[in-house]
Order: structure tokens, then sequence, then C-alpha cells
């Protein structure tokens, strides 16, 4: 199937939200079966299976849908998404680490798990136990507010005189440590309150259960454009095309760049052929036209680095964290 044809069917199903219900009701468009021959060359007609360890309709899970549509029709199999949340992605990692290393099952693993998580649990998952395919894509943090909140900016809630509720989609995530960051440099007494998720994160904001809530971009976006957030900073290196508006974190003086990142990961061993023809897959979705489009309507920034250069960053994120975490003396680990 030719680029241009599936740029045209990208449009057809308006890419992000639609594709994710389209393909959420099939589970994938090319029917796949039978077990792999003898020297048959990957996959040999049996199906690939990718977990997402958070909800249906989240970030992770709209690119998870978006990256399985390309990889079916590069490989000619059904390429499924399974949702298996908890612990921030780490139940559905502990699954994958028990998967055969045969290239048939994936995750799209979130950089927090790797990099965040580990400051608050000792449990965590390590990436050494996994092979990684490939980098996808990045994804800022903003803090947001209800508009009636009278909160629009960090000396706002500094000169609050109250302590500061701050919702957080989950322990030992991005969410969490952009926020216990920011509180802990600007002397701000808060209150963390876990959520599972960016969804109920951004309810409880609306509904004025939390004061403030560090979600990501593309998921608050919809929301800030129609008034009904509004965004105080955002986490990011330097300020999104998509809120010029709204400093960041860094800009108003405080050294809190945190974002998400995403990568594909695989069960540790999968054969080097094996590897490189899911690797070929996927820079095939890369340069997609109705990939890239839906990348810039989910306000995600292109990471598609290859696999070695993903572990290198994530771990230099660990340390980097670490270092941060412990000279605030900040505790991530929740109830």
């Amino acid at each position: 199937m030719t680029t241009n044809h599936r740029a045209r069917r990208w449009a057809a199903t308006g890419a992000g939200l639609a594709l994710a219900v389209s393909l959420a009701a099939c589970g994938g468009n090319v029917g796949g079966g039978g077990s792999d021959a003898e020297g048959e060359e990957f996959p040999g007609g049996d199906p690939i299976t990718m977990f997402v360890g958070q909800d249906p309709g989240g970030s992770t899970d709209l690119i998870a849908r978006a990256a399985a549509e390309i990889l079916s029709d590069e490989l000619g199999v059904a390429v499924t998404v399974e949702n298996k949340p908890g612990a921030n992605g780490a139940l559905a990692a502990q699954e994958l680490a028990g998967e055969e290393p045969d290239g048939h099952t994936l995750m799209v693993y979130n950089g927090s798990l790797a990099y965040i998580t580990p400051l608050a649990s000792e449990d965590a998952p390590d990436i050494a136990d996994f092979d990684i395919v490939t980098g996808l894509s990045l994804d800022d943090y903003v803090l947001v507010t209800a508009p009636d909140s009278g909160f629009s900016t960090v000396e706002d809630l500094a000169a609050a005189g109250r302590p500061i509720t701050f919702g957080t989609t989950g322990v030992g995530t991005g969410s969490q440590l952009s926020q216990e960051l920011l509180f802990a440099q600007a002397d701000i007494d808060a209150t963390a309150v876990p959520f599972d998720g960016g969804s109920p994160t951004l309810t409880a904001v609306l509904g004025g259960q939390v004061d403030v809530g560090s979600i990501q971009l593309g998921e608050a976006i919809e929301q800030i454009g129609a008034g009904e957030l509004t965004p105080i900073v955002t986490f990011a290196e330097e300020r999104p095309s998509y809120l010029p508006d709204t400093p960041t974190a860094v800009e108003a003086g405080y050294d809190v760049p945190v974002q998400q990142s995403r990568a594909v990961f695989a069960p540790k061993g999968v054969p080097d052929d094996v590897m490189q023809t899911l690797r070929d897959a996927f820079q095939t979705a890369f340069e997609d036209e109705g990939y890239q489009q839906f990348n810039e309507d989910n306000l995600l920034t292109p990471n598609e680095l290859d696999g070695e250069e993903i572990r290198e960053n994530w771990t230099e994120n660990l340390e980097k964290y670490r270092a941060v975490v412990e000279e605030y003396s900040i505790d991530l680990g929740g109830e």
C-alpha cells in the first residue's frame, strides 16, 4: 500500500481519536494466523501483539494504535493493541519480560517507567531486561488549573496562604515529578493526589477536586483552547508552539524540564534479523504522511532514535532525576 493511499485513509478516519476507536473495535486490520513454518521469514503469518500499560484513549494508547496500523500493513499480519493498565505500566512490562523473544510481542514503553518510577519503587522494571526496537515520540507536560481557581501563575500558588493540592497521573510519573520539583523549588506547601492516568487527573482539575495538575499537553489542549482550563507553566525546555503565551517552568526560574517519552520494547533476546525487520517496518511508519500528521495533531515531537540511543538517554535521565530528587529531598513513593 502506498504512502499517499494511507495518508488519504488516515484523513478519512480523522487520524487520531477516530483511528483509536476504529482499531479498538477491530484490534487490527489484517487477518493472520497459523504457525511460522520452519525457516520462514518473520513474521511468518503469525499476528503481533503490542502491550500498552495504560487505559484506552490516552496518549500512549493512541500512539500504539497509530503505529500498529502501518506496522500491520508493512508486515502483512494483524498487529493488535492490548491494554494492560497498572502501576504506570509496570504490570505490562513484567508480563512482556516473560514472553518469548520472537518479535511477536512488543510494548509501547513509557520513559517515566524507566527513569522516574525507579525513584519511587525498588520493584520498578529494569530496562536492561529488555530489547529496545525504536524510540517513538516526546510529549510535554503542562500545569493547569480551573479558570475559577484564582491561580494563573506560580506566584499565585505561592501566595495562596494555604497548602496546595496537586493531581498526578500516578505515583512515580513525570506528572508527579514535575510538580514535586516545581513546588520544592518555589517553596510551596503542596500535597500530591495521585490518579490512575491523565483522564481522571484532568477531570479532578476541571471539577475543583484538586487545585492544579500536570497533564500531557496533547490530553489538555482541547480544554485549554475552550477556556475550560488555565495553563500556568509548561515543563518543556522551550515554549511549545501550541502554547506560545504560556511560560515554561525554566523561564519562570525553576529547573524543571520534565518530558514523557515513549519507545517500543521487546523481551530480551530477539534475533537480529527479526529486530531489523521490526525496525524497518517502524521506519516506514515514521515516514508515512498519515503518521506524521497524527503526531502533529496530538502535539507529539518525534523522537525516533534507535534502541541503544534510547537506552543511553533514558539511563542518563534516571541519574539526572535521581540527583535532583535527592537534592530537594523529594519522596516519590506515595502511599
